[in-house]
């Protein structure tokens, strides 16, 4: 069984560091292509979009300051790090900033995260094997009862060792841990991370031998990244983009982001499995107060738990110049959903997620400096086959807001495979981007 990590040659990182890259333009949306990257590869957040094309536009804009709004996993944020720059990121998922938090500390010791890593790995094999383990169903599920004992000796010793320290280390050991949930899980996961306990996998790794291969694989990537930058530059805040109130106005030169699609998906659900693990939640129903309530309404759980009046959000002063055309779709979305066997609440959603979506948009004009460009990557929707032109709202709500143009760039068709499908509108991804 292996228990030590050892350090790579420095010349193998160099292949790692010099390699070329290229821009796969219709998975520019996609996170697909992060999992090869020095850094990025840490933990694996299907919300997200490919740093190499956030490279290639900081490469054309030439920025002193980038924001992403939606940090996410801190894809424009380990990007611009790469690149000496300096940048900013808001995330309202407390789990998820953490995850990301810890990835802007890669310029720590790679020598010492391995003597903490195999610290960690002595500490759990010196304790007691839980006789209980856990009253938890989710994770009885996921796991066989090897494995888990294996992890909750790694989460018990990471408790006894660090879980006090405020340090670099300890940061990365925490995520070194959250990194490797899945890899040793023996049930599927869905496309958006969702776990499926009925799913079972042929591969599985054990704990052990998981964490040993995650932390050599973080210790190569600082090795990378020291190779070419020094410090990180990145600022991710754990708060809400709607105002910016931390950032000074006129301060940022390029904004670069993708907010959750109005498509239903629940990003407080794609961290679960994680978030269950650590005992930040013990059942499903603990998601909203945890995680949902503070991310901007993208799902009908989000919509129906708040209980929202639509009349309200839709008189909000955000809404005005697309007032008319909003109602219509609200409208018809409530009529049609008495006919659905949920009943789901995309009317409340829908009026709710571009109400949010506006006061993002609000608070990024008082921020970005005239001349400055945001690149919004983002997708349409059709709740119950009724069309939201996701791009052409939110570009006329940038230039009510006073931004000065907006034009959409299409990278992929969506919903064209009409097998399995609920309805058969087609939808389209792509980038949105507004002048400022």
């Amino acid at each position: 069984m292996q228990s030590v990590v050892q350090l790579p040659l420095y010349e193998e990182l160099s292949k790692i560091v010099s390699s070329k890259k290229v821009v796969n333009q219709e998975r520019s949306g996609t996170f697909v292509d992060n999992m090869k990257l020095p850094v990025h590869r840490w933990f694996r957040y299907s919300a997200g979009f490919s740093a190499e094309w956030v490279r290639r536009i900081i490469q054309m804009q030439k920025p002193a300051s980038i924001l992403d709004p939606f940090s996410g996993a801190g894809t424009v944020n380990i990007t611009a790090d790469r690149m000496g720059i300096s940048s900013f990121g808001y995330e309202a998922h407390p789990f998820v900033y953490k995850l990301s938090l810890a990835k802007t500390y890669w310029p720590c010791s790679p020598i010492s995260l391995i003597e903490a890593g195999n610290k960690l790995i002595k500490q759990s094999r010196a304790l007691t094997p839980r006789l209980d383990m856990t009253e938890n169903s989710l994770l009885i599920r996921c796991y066989s009862p090897n494995s888990l004992q294996q992890l909750l000796q790694l989460k018990d010793a990471w408790m006894t060792l660090y879980a006090n320290e405020e340090t670099p280390v300890a940061k990365l050991i925490f995520l070194a841990i959250t990194a490797v949930l899945r890899q040793t899980s023996s049930v599927g996961t869905a496309q958006w991370q969702y776990v499926l306990p009925e799913k079972k996998k042929a591969k599985v790794l054990e704990p052990i031998t998981a964490f040993t291969n995650q932390l050599e694989i973080m210790a190569n990537d600082m090795f990378a990244l020291q190779a070419e930058q020094k410090n990180s530059k990145a600022h991710i805040m754990n708060n809400d983009a709607r105002t910016c109130v931390e950032l000074a106005s006129d301060s940022i030169d390029l904004v670069i982001t993708s907010p959750p699609y109005a498509n239903n998906y629940d990003y407080a659900d794609a961290t679960r499995l994680e978030m269950t693990f650590w005992g930040e939640i013990e059942s499903w129903g603990d998601l909203h107060d945890s995680v949902r309530q503070y991310l901007i309404c993208s799902s009908t759980q989000h919509a129906s738990k708040e209980k929202f009046s639509l009349d309200e959000i839709l008189s909000s002063k955000y809404l005005y110049c697309i007032c008319h055309e909003i109602t219509s779709v609200c409208n018809d979305l409530a009529a049609i959903r008495e006919f659905k066997g949920g009943k789901k609440h995309y009317h409340t959603m829908i009026a709710a997620y571009f109400n949010d979506m506006a006061q993002i948009i609000h608070g990024l004009r008082r921020v970005v400096k005239n001349n400055g460009k945001m690149f919004f990557v983002i997708g349409d929707s059709a709740p119950y086959g009724i069309y939201v032109p996701v791009d052409k709202w939110l570009g006329e709500i940038a230039l009510a807001t006073g931004f000065t143009a907006w034009r959409f760039e299409k990278l992929r068709d969506r919903n064209v495979k009409w097998k399995n499908r609920k309805h058969r509108v087609p939808l389209h991804e792509g980038v949105l981007i507004i002048d400022a």
